[in-house]
């Protein structure tokens, strides 16, 4: 049965047409006699649907879904006539699945996929039939990545070409199913990804660090040292999410790629415990950064933080004057969960606040900075710092 639904203040069509879900964004604003107009058409869509006479383009000409369903009849006819059937090229299926995951994806991760399509994908398989792709064809393709030089800087590692191979496994796969083919990415595994060990600081490089910050990032650097945020979370930081009543931070967006957007995972919704160290250095930012600016920590016109201009101007010029280990900003957040393992939190505590669904990773990661824990609070960290930081000695 046909539904109506609202998106960014329109009504959207729901429906079901050759057992696929549809959902076709309309021009009509949600108002009650909109939706007996747009009820009517659904009515008579289904009744053609019904009857076998329903096109889809002539309902939504624009419509990605319109030049796959335009494939699907045509490939149907063919097969009725006993001809062997057809499919399309890879690059025009990966236009097409490629704008219907948009609406599942994040901006970045979107653009992360087309960039991978478009300098490796397109120009290997983009004019070939899907159904003349083969098993083959596919790892020699992989092969090529991992042995030859595609950029300057030489071969990609195993990581990247296994981000480069997902989309050409999922478009093979999907296409299968739609097209009723065997798809030759079936069974082929991503590589294996050497791990990388963490390089957290110890509490003894945390209390150098913080003395010695330039003093309009010592707050930012003692709220990433001791909440374990990610920085993409503490750039797009609001003060609406800063709760200093209740001692929270409430972890509810994050600045990626220049816009403000949903956190990485639904368990990255989290509200993260203020020891008193971040209390203060909170309650000092409010007075810099609380009535010209939405964001906690931003630049001179209110905005938030750049990563990049960041770490290349103040993180890694402060770890070479303190002959501290080079590593990336993200250490912070790996620097908190050991110290709250090394102060006897819980596992289940600590996964909370890291934006954990699970304790899995926790283990996984820093299996071997996991003592005997006892408390589950928050307590036994504020405790920790209380005795062993001194963030307001003179330098």
């Amino acid at each position: 049965m046909a539904s109506i639904n609202v998106r960014n203040g329109k009504l959207q069509a729901d429906f079901r047409y050759k057992g696929r879900r549809c959902r076709e964004q309309t021009r009509y604003t949600d108002t009650a006699a909109n939706r007996r107009r747009l009820m009517k058409i659904l009515e008579r869509m289904e009744a053609e649907i019904l009857l076998g006479t329903f096109q889809y383009r002539n309902y939504f000409p624009k419509s990605a879904r319109a030049d796959y369903f335009d494939e699907l009849e045509k490939n149907e006819l063919v097969m009725q006539q006993g001809g062997e059937k057809d499919t399309p090229t890879f690059a025009d299926f990966a236009e097409i699945w490629l704008s219907e995951k948009r609406v599942e994806w994040r901006e970045s991760h979107y653009k992360s996929v087309l960039e991978r399509l478009q300098s490796y994908l397109l120009p290997e398989f983009g004019e070939r039939k899907l159904s003349d792709i083969t098993k083959a064809d596919i790892l020699q393709f992989r092969s090529t990545l991992a042995k030859e030089p595609l950029r300057k800087k030489g071969p990609l590692k195993a990581s990247t070409i296994n981000k480069t191979m997902n989309p050409i496994i999922m478009i093979m796969n999907e296409a299968a199913e739609r097209y009723e083919f065997n798809s030759p990415a079936t069974g082929i595994k991503s590589l294996k990804v050497q791990r990388t060990d963490i390089q957290p600081f110890t509490l003894e490089e945390v209390n150098l660090f913080l003395q010695h910050i330039r003093e309009d990032f010592k707050s930012y650097y003692t709220v990433l040292f001791f909440t374990g945020m990610r920085p993409a979370e503490i750039n797009g930081l609001k003060w609406k999410y800063i709760d200093f009543e209740r001692r929270e931070i409430l972890i509810r967006e994050t600045w990626v790629g220049g816009k403000i957007t949903y956190t990485k995972t639904d368990g990255s919704q989290r509200e993260i415990h203020m020891s008193p160290l971040v209390y203060e250095a909170l309650q000092e930012q409010y007075k810099v950064t609380g009535q010209r600016s939405e964001f906690v920590f931003c630049n001179s016109n209110g905005e938030p933080l750049n990563r990049n201009n960041v770490s290349r101007r103040v993180w890694h010029p402060a770890l070479r004057r303190l002959g501290l280990k080079k590593r990336p900003p993200y250490q912070t957040r790996h620097t908190t969960a050991t110290l709250w393992l090394a102060a006897g939190e819980t596992p289940e505590w600590i996964a909370r606040q890291m934006g954990h669904t699970t304790t899995e990773m926790l283990f996984r990661v820093y299996s071997r900075y996991v003592p005997n824990l006892t408390r589950r609070d928050g307590s036994a960290f504020d405790k920790l710092l209380d005795k062993n930081i001194f963030i307001g000695e003179e330098k």
